[in-house]
């Protein structure tokens, strides 16, 4: 297993915490002008689902696996979910009319699909084979050829 350095590891944790705070700044910003557009509400929710997965995908290829795009839809996820709630005076920000719904429920389909499309960082400890003429680690059983 590959040793990283306490720098490495810090710089690690600060990416996902700026990834995080991606997330959060899309959900304010999208919450507020998913339907922007007087006359086409759902043109711009549909806009905001493609920015959502292109960055989810993005982070993740650019951190090189799916935790990454995890992050990111988690920030806009608890913004978006917050911002879907009834206040006591009865303000709402992402409303139940036809683009509230296509933002809400679309950005969690785009952001799924988006993480789906990464592949997984290491693989299934599960279906990794030993080397050739390899031995397996003591306590494993080496897989038949």
């Amino acid at each position: 297993m590959e040793q990283r350095s306490q720098v490495e590891s810090a710089l690690g944790g600060a990416a996902y915490g700026m990834l995080f705070v991606l997330g959060v700044v899309m959900g304010v910003v999208g919450g507020f002008t998913h339907s922007a557009w007087p006359g086409l509400p759902v043109v711009s929710a549909v806009l905001w689902l493609v920015l959502i997965f292109g960055v989810s995908l993005g982070a993740g290829k650019l951190m090189g696996g799916r935790a990454a795009a995890a992050v990111t839809s988690a920030g806009w996820v608890l913004v978006s979910s917050a911002f879907s709630l009834r206040l006591g005076a009865g303000d709402l920000v992402i409303a139940g009319d036809a683009s509230g719904h296509v933002y809400l429920y679309g950005g969690m389909v785009a952001a799924v699909a988006a993480f789906l499309m990464l592949p997984s960082s290491g693989g299934s400890w599960l279906l990794r084979g030993y080397p050739e003429g390899g031995s397996a680690p003591p306590g494993k059983v080496q897989q038949g050829r």
